[in-house]
Formats: C-alpha cells, structure tokens, sequence
C-alpha cells in the first residue's frame, strides 16, 4: 500500500453508512447512504462515491455525487432521506442503482454507462400491469434493496421486520401495513419490471435475537449464496448461507458488530453501539466485511469501518474483530501521529450502550463520543474524542511490536493524567498528565516497555475531574 489505512477507512469529513462494497473494473466502489454530520435525521445527504484499486486499498478517490434525491420523481422533498442503496452490472453491461426514497413505498432504479455515475432515473420496479411494487396489500416492505444478476435470473432483496410498538417507526417510514421479513423478487431482463415476488420469508433462523430486522445485502461465492442481514439485535451484521438465490436461507452466525458483542459480552461492549449494514466482498484472494459505526451522540451520523475476514473450508465465517487498522495490509507502524478517532474501543467508566437515534443531555453529558469541529464535509475537521471524563477508556488496536515507545498526546479541557497500557485490564506501563487549557496542546512524553508480543494494543484510561477531547497521539 501507498499509506496505511485505519477505521474509518474514508477521511474522517466523510460519513457513509451502509456500504455495499463491490469490484468493479479492477477497483473496489463503496455505494452507501450518505449521513450529514449534525443532522437529525438518517440519510440526509445525496449520494456520492468513493473507490479504491484492488491493488492498494488505501487509495481512496473521490468521485462526487453520483445521484441526487430530487432525480426521483416520487421524492417527497429536500428532507426526504435517501435510504441505503445497492448497484450491479446488468447483463446488457449497464450499471443499475436500487434504492428506497423514504415513505414512498417503493423501489427506484436509476442506471449509468459505467460503475462511477452519474446515475440516470430510469423507473420505479413495477409489476407487468404497471402497479409499484410495494403497493398491493401483501408486497414485502419496500427497504434496503439488494440485487443479484445471474444468468438464469435477476433477483431483487428487500424487507423489512421492525417491531410495531416501537413509536420512531412511523415518523421514519410511515405505515408499515404491508409484509414483514425478507423477501426476493424476480425481475425480468428490463431490470425494473416484476416478474414475481416470494410468498414467504427467505430466511431460516431459530433464534430471534438473530433474525433478520433490516438491510438486505446478497453475494456469490463459489456456488453458494449469502444472504448478509442487520439482525434485530440491530448492532451486529449476521448472514446465512444457501445454494440456491431464491433460498430459503439458513442461518449461520455474525460476520460484524459495532460493539465486538459475541466477541465479548453485551455488557462488555467495546463501544457504543447503533444500527449496522453492510456487506461481504472479495478482493483478490482476501475477503472483507464493511459496516458502519455511530458517531456525534447520534445514530444519524455513522462512518464506515472495515474488516478483514477468513472463510473457513466449510464456507463459513467466524466474527471479524473490530480494530483500528482495518484495511491495513498489516499491523499498524508503532512510530508517528495518529488521530483519536480511528479508536476501536470507547466506553465510559460505566461501560457503554446503544444509540437508538439522537442521545438526551443527559446521556451527553456522562459520555463520550466520536465527533468533530467544522461543519459537514469540511476537509480536515479535527474530529477528535469528545467530553472523556474519569474512567473513560479509548483503545487503539492493533500496532507492530516495539520494545520501548515513547508516547505524548494532544488534549484540550481540563487537567488530569491517562493511563497507558497495552491489554484492557493489564499493568499501567505509565502515566501521562494533560494540563488544562482551551485550545489543543501536547502534552509531555512519557516512556513505556512492551514485552516481546506478534502485535499489542493501546489503551488510555483517563482520571481527573472534570472533562478533556483527545485529538491525537504521538509514538516514537
């Protein structure tokens, strides 16, 4: 690689939930929803597009706005969301774009000469008779599409299986009259008119803490068909395996979650924790499982984070571990300045729990988050680690072994002194103390042994009154 790469893997202006990574050309695209950073809603942002070549994953570019909301002519205005969207090539070689305006019930295509956009409309899915699908009584929840073309068939996912006593529901999606649960329909070669829609769910799964709730994703390895999923337990990805495209499903574990939850346990969340999606990839010879993270006190200002993951001989995959390098080919460099926010771990003295959409003053004011100075996609914002008070612990892993580091941070707030160690309940292997002031400034360096290891973790537990941001630390 040029650089290395951390999580989030896209600079940290940039906030893209529910990425749908696919290979294209020899490049890996990212087609996601786009939060807006201090919005009160999800989604709010049009969609744009980010790739890197399968030869350098660190390579990030740019390739702006890709599909706006007003394009669709069932958009119901500016503060509309567009929810999470999914793009395959047909097989007339085009590039088709699904995706769900919200409150309308229905499932728009939009469809570009090439893979980078821009995404013209083309029509919403519609049965042979004319009617959306998503309008008769017993249509599946028109939400997160997924879409899957193969020769003998073009297969659309969607869905959707909230519980209905939860009062967010309507305000966000309207009525949810139709279908629950998750579904496939057959589209004919047009790719936007219905053949026909599976009359019951696709998914197998006896544990309901696992089923599906929401985010539809589908791949093809091999002859095997994965069916990728936000369970109802709605932080972690879970998938489950078929051979055929039509299913049913079978349920087979977690590929991701955004607070390492069947890693550790629920009450021992690495992070705070919010809805996820996202998706399996093959890259080359590795494969990689994308989802997204909360940020801001809010679940309507997610990034995107990444993983490396190991299919097992059986087809299977065991859990990815969250970490900081992520993408990275290896462990990262014990040597530099890295900014706070590629932390992995984040909890306060009390632990940490889940976002459902915006946290109270409360809740606020006892925490930390993610978060950032500057407005919405303002380059080089200065996100940081925000209000981290007694106990709080921010944990970075994983770095290369280095016998003696020394290490100094970046804080503003108050004064206090963090504790250094390299596992999270191991030896503090020294002390910084941060002084008070308004404005950023480092803090001494301080010295520490590491003991011969393949790769160690970083740890700063902070004590002292009062509150401090981290922006950044320095290893030499």
């Amino acid at each position: 690689m040029k650089r290395q790469v951390y999580n989030p893997y896209l600079p940290n202006y940039e906030y893209i939930p529910d990425g749908e990574p696919h290979v294209f050309e020899d490049r890996l695209f990212i087609y996601g929803s786009h939060d807006h950073f201090g919005a009160d809603f999800f989604c709010a942002n049009d969609y744009v597009l980010w790739s890197a070549p399968v030869d350098d994953l660190s390579d990030w570019t740019f390739h702006g706005t890709i599909f706006r909301k007003e394009q669709d002519p069932l958009n119901l205005g500016e503060d509309s969301p567009l929810f999470a969207p999914d793009v395959a090539r047909g097989n007339d070689g085009k590039y088709y774009l699904y995706y769900c305006p919200c409150n309308t019930k229905s499932v728009g295509v939009a469809v570009s000469e090439t893979p980078y956009g821009p995404f013209e409309f083309l029509d919403h899915v519609k049965y042979e008779n004319g009617k959306l699908l998503g309008q008769n009584e017993y249509d599946p929840f028109p939400f997160d599409p997924a879409i899957l073309v193969e020769e003998d068939g073009i297969y659309l996912y969607l869905g959707f299986d909230p519980d209905p006593t939860w009062d967010f529901m309507e305000k966000e999606f309207g009525r949810l009259e139709l279908s629950h649960g998750a579904y496939v329909a057959r589209l004919s070669e047009d790719m936007h008119t219905c053949l026909e829609v599976s009359g019951i769910e696709i998914l197998n799964c006896p544990d309901k803490g696992h089923d599906f709730f929401e985010a539809s994703s589908i791949r093809r390895f091999n002859d095997t068909y994965y069916f990728i999923y936000s369970s109802w337990n709605s932080h972690e990805l879970a998938y489950a395996m078929s051979e055929d495209p039509k299913g049913p499903f079978t349920y087979k574990g977690i590929l991701h979650d955004n607070g390492d939850i069947g890693i550790v346990s629920e009450e021992n969340r690495v992070s705070y924790t919010g809805n996820n999606h996202g998706s399996l990839v093959q890259v080359k010879d590795a494969f990689y499982i994308f989802g997204h993270r909360q940020t801001n006190y809010s679940a309507y200002a997610r990034q995107g984070v990444a993983e490396k993951i190991f299919m097992n001989q059986d087809g299977t995959f065991d859990q990815a571990e969250m970490t900081s390098c992520g993408l990275n080919d290896s462990y990262l460099i014990p040597q530099g300045t890295y900014g706070a926010y590629i932390a992995c771990h984040l909890t306060s003295k009390n632990g940490a729990s889940h976002y459902l959409d915006a946290c109270d003053e409360i809740f606020i004011e006892n925490n930390p988050a993610f978060s950032q100075d500057g407005e919405d996609r303002e380059k080089d914002p200065d996100q940081y680690i925000r209000n981290i008070k007694d106990g709080t612990t921010c944990g970075f892993k994983y770095f290369m072994y280095k016998e003696d580091l020394d290490i100094s941070l970046t804080t503003r707030g108050d004064e206090g002194s963090f504790l250094v160690r390299t596992s999270l309940n191991g030896p503090v292997l020294c002390k910084i103390k941060v002084e008070e002031g308004e404005t950023y400034h480092r803090s001494e360096t301080s010295s520490f042994h590491i003991v011969p290891c393949e790769r160690f973790a970083l740890y700063l537990t902070y004590e002292g009154k009062g509150s401090v941001d981290l922006l950044e630390f320095t290893l030499s």
